[in-house]
């Protein structure tokens, strides 16, 4: 089954910060779901120097058409100067998860 579906990835400091934004997600109708997986390690380059931290994953699953809302949600509540916010679609999924979903996403 195609699907309008799209996962976010966002990655917070730590696990307090990426609940309160989960929570604002779905409370405000911008994601029917946000699994949060914490003790991630990330490598990455800021500022010409690597960097190598804790963080939490955020998985936010939401409808294509509500990814807007929800990325400038994020950037407004989220502590970093430039947080990871990146949509993957999703190619197919279980029906009535993805009906789910869709009811549970509020209309732009």
């Amino acid at each position: 089954m195609a699907s309008k579906t799209v996962v976010v990835l966002i990655t917070a400091p730590d696990v307090e910060h990426a609940a309160r934004i989960g929570r604002q997600l779905v409370d405000e109708g911008l994601a029917a779901c946000v699994n949060l997986v914490p003790q991630i390690r990330s490598i990455y380059r800021w500022e010409g120097r690597v960097e190598e931290g804790a963080e939490c994953l955020m998985l936010a699953k939401t409808r294509e058409g509500a990814f807007e809302a929800l990325r400038a949600r994020v950037a407004a509540l989220h502590p970093y100067q430039c947080p990871e916010i990146v949509a993957v679609p999703v190619a197919a999924g279980h029906p009535p998860y993805l009906a789910w979903l869709e009811a549970s996403v509020a209309s732009p």
